[in-house]
């Protein structure tokens, strides 16, 4: 091989290189964008949970006033039931009825919002545990590019010893 032949590989070598690196800089950025946009959608859905935990907790304290003003109602059947008759009666004892389910329902949502919070603590959780592997994803990406490098190296280890032949 002579020199002349050499020359223009030689000048294409530096081309190759820069379009290399500008499709490796356009892949990281890529994958920067991808994590950071996945990270703003778990932040927004985790803004939107504690809002839900916190709506339910306020339907839960509705749930417990109602449940109150039902049996305030139904003590007042009760006590209205002498002068109403038979048919009174049965309709206080669905009132009643009805008062210890909006109870036990008051009592499951208090429940639901419990749950939700260990919900937003778990989804807290994950989002470190993203964090986390995004760290890990980097360090990795760092590694197999050091990796591939000695690969090649190795690969074609003429470049190693005469780097001057082609």
């Amino acid at each position: 091989m002579t020199d002349s032949t050499a020359q223009p590989r030689r000048r294409w070598l530096p081309i190759v290189i820069v379009l290399a690196l500008i499709g490796a800089a356009a892949g990281f950025y890529g994958m920067g964008m991808f994590m950071y946009n996945m990270g703003r959608d778990m932040s927004v859905m985790t803004a939107s949970v504690v809002q839900m935990g916190r709506d339910v907790t306020t339907m839960a304290q509705n749930m417990n006033g109602m449940s109150g003003n039902m049996n305030d109602m139904a003590r007042s059947m009760v006590d209205g039931q002498a002068a109403m008759g038979a048919d009174f009666e049965r309709v206080r004892v669905g009132v009643e009825y009805m008062a210890t389910k909006v109870a036990d329902m008051a009592s499951g949502m208090g429940s639901m919002s419990h749950d939700m919070g260990d919900l937003n603590a778990h989804i807290a959780h994950m989002n470190k545990s993203m964090a986390d592997m995004n760290q890990s994803m980097m360090h990795m990406t760092g590694s197999m590019g050091r990796m591939n490098h000695d690969i090649n190296k190795f690969t074609k280890p003429e470049t190693i010893m005469m780097p001057f032949m082609r």
